[in-house]
């Protein structure tokens, strides 16, 4: 058992632990992180071998064990007791004085409903910067655009060519998965010249449509398609092999 850190919000931390549990863990491929640290600090932010670093998502220390081979100290800590790690911590309530020392770098893969809180905390604790392995969905979402694309935004977004397969419970090199991920990475106290990536703010749909599109439209056939959905889901395949022809 690692032990708890337990420095107010005791309650809430509670049960946000049982709401993590159910919802599972969820293992990144340590070849991931290392790619963030060879392709993408590495190349901008040069050596970080003297520096520290703060994984609080840590799980069972997939993420926390690449990075032990690039900085020079790693504090692990998760919402969960998965039996690794310095303690049982709800980062959405952390602060630098969790740490045991000062720490330069925050990176984390976050349970996805809890992304941009991680990356608030963590960009109040960061010296140097902070990265955060996301869905590539995270781009999408009217309130993430104004927290984060507005209010916050990431030096650097970087998605992977390749697919990263997290699956859960454990690592499995031989996995897929159709889930785009991506790194978004800040460097502290620099606002990007230029956005990493140039959002069509929301609210589109409702200032372009014309009136006149409505002759382009065929009304209720997107609700008859998952009518018919449902229905064939209900009534079951057919069994004797009746066809279309």
């Amino acid at each position: 058992m690692v032990p708890v850190i337990t420095r107010g919000h005791t309650s809430v931390m509670a049960n946000r632990r049982d709401e993590e549990s159910s919802k599972g863990l969820f293992c990144t491929p340590p070849w991931a992180t290392r790619a963030l640290i060879e392709e993408i600090i590495k190349r901008f932010y040069g050596d970080v071998s003297g520096q520290t670093v703060w994984e609080p998502a840590c799980g069972k220390g997939h993420m926390s064990v690449p990075l032990a081979e690039h900085f020079a100290r790693v504090f692990s800590t998760d919402l969960v007791d998965y039996g690794f790690g310095d303690g049982v911590l709800d980062f959405t309530f952390a602060d630098a004085e969790d740490a045991p020392w000062p720490v330069d770098w925050v990176i984390f893969n976050p349970p996805f409903p809890l992304a941009e809180a991680f990356a608030r905390t963590a960009l109040t604790i960061a010296r140097v910067g902070v990265a955060a392995l996301v869905r590539l969905a995270w781009q999408e979402g009217e309130e993430r655009y104004r927290l984060i694309w507005r209010e916050n935004t990431p030096t650097y977004f970087c998605p992977f060519a390749e697919r990263v397969p997290i699956i859960e419970g454990v690592w499995d090199p031989e996995a897929g998965t159709a889930t785009a991920y991506a790194w978004a990475v800040w460097r502290i106290g620099q606002t990007p010249e230029f956005p990493p990536l140039v959002h069509i703010s929301p609210g589109q749909a409702r200032r372009r449509s014309k009136l006149s599109d409505l002759a382009l439209a065929t009304p209720g056939e997107a609700k008859r398609r998952r009518l018919a959905r449902e229905q064939k889901a209900e009534t079951g395949p057919d069994l004797f092999g009746g066809g279309d022809g």
